[in-house]
């Protein structure tokens, strides 16, 4: 039996069938309960949305990453339960239209149930095609018996709070760590952010976080990762695993990123002397002059990096897409489908790996 505070499906003003037919089912506040974890997310000062950085810093980036950093990806939400269902209501979800993306990834929410020691995909909380700013809801059916759950937030949409539906006669517990509780720590592009992926658990950060049990936290910007002074000191002030500077393709060209890079990646070293950090350029079916100076300027940081014996892993971006389909790793020419997202975790999955270790 659940004990804690619960709403009901009408208080909820729900009135789908799918959902008040199940006997028992109440609503319960991940922000309200600790056997809900959130990984990933920060509370706005108000506690009306949910963020991945705090806000005020956001808004002394850039415009850009004051409107971005309100969107979830990567925000993840665990818990363990032998309810048959979990049900979702998501409020005040300001949905996020994309021309190269799902509404699924873009606006909803997906579900992996732990099976034999691996997270997987087990259903989606799809919303409805329009007409759900005030939020939506959806239920998944599930087999019997305790099970560790995740749900994954939406890649674009702000999201005000979340309520789990469940069997109020189940048990429900606090899923046990990551076995890398500390998290990695990713920054980049619309690419780390996950445009283009089918649901928002395909992003590569997720596909690592799930192969290799550990936390993460995304900070990709859509269009929006240029190293600005504000975002290099808020990225040195956190404390992860490990640090995947993912940073290359929002710098306007070469040039610029020439005159930031290694200062980004100077500013963590100092703070963070031990951190591996795994620099990575940008994915391309076909690679240009433009492509190689910047592999140039990103591999000159790691290349004097490793001569003073630091912790640093170079992942060359150009190798992402090679081999068999590499014309057909993305969903535009330049943003990873679920068949690129595969490949980038991958490749930068077994530098994590690598750095996890040293």
């Amino acid at each position: 039996m659940i004990h804690y505070p619960c709403k009901t499906c009408e208080e909820l003003g729900i009135n789908d069938e799918a959902i008040t037919k199940r006997e028992n089912i109440r609503f319960y506040d991940v922000r309200e309960i600790d056997a809900f974890r959130i990984y990933g997310l920060q509370d706005n000062a108000d506690k009306s949305k949910f963020v991945r950085m705090p806000t005020d810093v956001a808004e002394r980036v850039s415009v850009n990453v004051k409107n971005l950093h309100v969107e979830t990806t990567g925000g993840r939400i665990r818990f363990s339960t032998t309810s048959r269902f979990v049900a979702l209501r998501a409020v005040n979800v300001n949905p996020t239209y994309r021309m190269n993306a799902p509404i699924i990834a873009s606006n909803g929410f997906d579900l992996y149930v732990n099976l034999a020691g691996r997270d997987t995909f087990a259903g989606v909380f799809r919303p409805p095609f329009s007409g759900y700013n005030e939020g939506f809801h959806a239920i998944v059916d599930l087999e019997p018996g305790m099970k560790d759950i995740t749900i994954n937030f939406p890649i674009n949409s702000p999201v005000g709070a979340v309520y789990i539906g469940l069997d109020e006669t189940a048990e429900l517990v606090r899923r046990a760590d990551y076995r890398h509780e500390k998290p990695v720590l990713y920054y980049g592009s619309s690419i780390t952010h996950g445009v283009g992926a089918s649901r928002p658990g395909m992003i590569y950060p997720a596909i690592i976080s799930r192969r290799l049990d550990c936390n993460f936290i995304n900070l990709g910007m859509n269009g929006s990762a240029k190293a600005e002074d504000t975002m290099c000191a808020y990225l040195a002030s956190l404390d992860p695993s490990v640090f995947v500077m993912d940073y290359d393709y929002n710098a306007p060209n070469a040039a610029y990123l020439k005159e930031t890079h290694e200062k980004l990646y100077l500013t963590f070293r100092a703070a963070h002397p031990d951190t591996p950090v795994v620099m990575v350029g940008k994915p391309n079916s076909w690679p240009n002059t433009d492509c190689a100076d910047r592999r140039d300027v990103i591999f000159e940081t790691y290349d004097a990096a490793r001569k003073r014996g630091e912790k640093v892993i170079f992942v060359d971006g150009q190798s992402l897409f090679q081999g068999h389909l590499h014309e057909e790793c993305t969903v535009d020419g330049c943003h990873p489908n679920d068949v690129g997202f595969a490949r980038m975790a991958d490749a930068i999955g077994r530098a994590v790996n690598y750095a996890l270790a040293m």
